[in-house]
């Protein structure tokens, strides 16, 4: 059985929790404890250490613990500075200090999302007195550093990481028992539609339900698509719309169908081959081979189509959707007993802006009934 642990967001608001604690009855406390909210339970968070700097703020510390979650921020330190506040405005003002990323694509905001915003208000709020005010302030000491080792930057956040989820609970998304839970959603969704939408993660979970998606046909899979496109065939869906981050999804046209970066990546591999089968020329496939990112490689076709006319992000990831398709499908059909009735799927790619970059044409046709 998988151990959960907790998300991000939860020890920052353990840390404000402990530092305001200590303002206002300068004790410090060994455990803190936290309303998840998203599920509806209590998490009791040890602090480890708490400091009074002056007397109108204090510091707190706690140490991340995700469970069995493949978590590159395991044991890291979370610091939340709280300080009073006079004058108007807000009750709890939340700020994002140094490890906290910045969103490019919002104004450079700190990288501190709605669940985060809701759990450290509603938390905090309740140790206040009417009047009170706090501005809190979220550190993560190493998050730049670790930040480099993520696709943060993919996604537009840079120099930290994100306090990002819509729950307090830290899923260990490539767990066997997690594959479990999907396979379990996707048997409740089977029963009900004949059309589903994979959504490999958050971010595609959140740009389908902006699109107008209906929730209900929405899977997550996480890495493991493979398993849930061959369970997808098995309890007879129809037709699978594969929706996700390109530098994720491109893993399936090179047949790569767990898609965890320590399991296998061949993006580069994928992209350069099909600017090639497409007819780019040298220097250009060395420098889209070379790019450090697939968001850094589809800027630079973005680019050389700007400054000459050309059509080559077009070409290239019709190409790649079309290629997607044609490897989901063998794949299923290589597991299937269905034949000609084996589940269809389409593709959906989209960039780091959240915005769609190509749709396979069979996922032109779904994208249709879906919305």
């Amino acid at each position: 059985m998988s151990r959960s642990g907790y998300t991000l967001p939860v020890f920052a608001c353990a840390s404000a929790l402990a530092a305001l604690h200590w303002l206002r009855h300068r004790q410090p406390l060994t455990v803190m404890s936290v309303d998840l909210i998203e599920p509806a339970q209590i998490a009791e968070i040890p602090i480890e250490q708490v400091a009074g700097l002056s007397e109108n703020s204090a510091l707190a510390i706690t140490r991340s613990e995700p469970g069995d979650n493949l978590d590159l921020t395991r044991d890291t330190p979370i610091w939340a500075l709280v300080e009073w506040r006079e004058g108007d405005g807000e009750t709890v003002i939340i700020r994002g200090g140094e490890g906290i990323g910045k969103q490019l694509n919002a104004s450079n905001q700190p990288a501190i999302y709605a669940y985060a915003h809701r759990l450290l208000q509603e938390n905090l709020c309740q140790m206040l007195a009417p009047g009170e005010k706090i501005t809190v302030t979220i550190i993560l000491p190493e998050g730049r550093s670790l930040a480099v080792r993520t696709s943060n930057a993919a996604f537009g956040v840079v120099e930290g990481l994100s306090l990002l989820g819509t729950t307090g609970i830290a899923q260990p998304l490539s767990t066997p028992d997690q594959l479990t839970a999907f396979r379990t959603e996707l048997q409740l969704k089977a029963s009900q539609f004949e059309s589903l939408v994979f959504c490999i993660g958050e971010n595609g979970l959140d740009l389908a339900r902006k699109l107008g998606i209906n929730p209900e046909q929405l899977v997550k899979t996480a890495n493991w698509l493979g398993p849930m496109l061959v369970e997808a065939d098995v309890l007879g869906v129809k037709e699978i719309l594969l929706f996700g981050y390109h530098g994720k999804l491109m893993k399936l046209a090179g047949g790569i169908f767990h898609t965890h970066h320590h399991l296998a990546d061949g993006r580069r591999e994928v992209l350069t081959t099909h600017c090639a089968l497409a007819g780019l020329q040298s220097p250009h496939i060395p420098a889209v081979f070379n790019s450090p990112t697939a968001e850094a490689a589809l800027t630079y076709l973005r680019a050389l189509d700007a400054a000459t006319g050309s059509n080559w992000v077009n070409q290239v990831y019709t190409a790649i959707a079309q290629t997607i398709d044609t490897r989901s499908q063998e794949y299923i059909q290589s597991h299937s007993t269905r034949g000609i009735e084996a589940t269809v799927c389409g593709s959906i790619l989209f960039d780091r802006d959240r915005k769609i970059i190509v749709k396979s044409k069979t996922g032109c046709i779904f994208i249709e009934k879906l919305c």
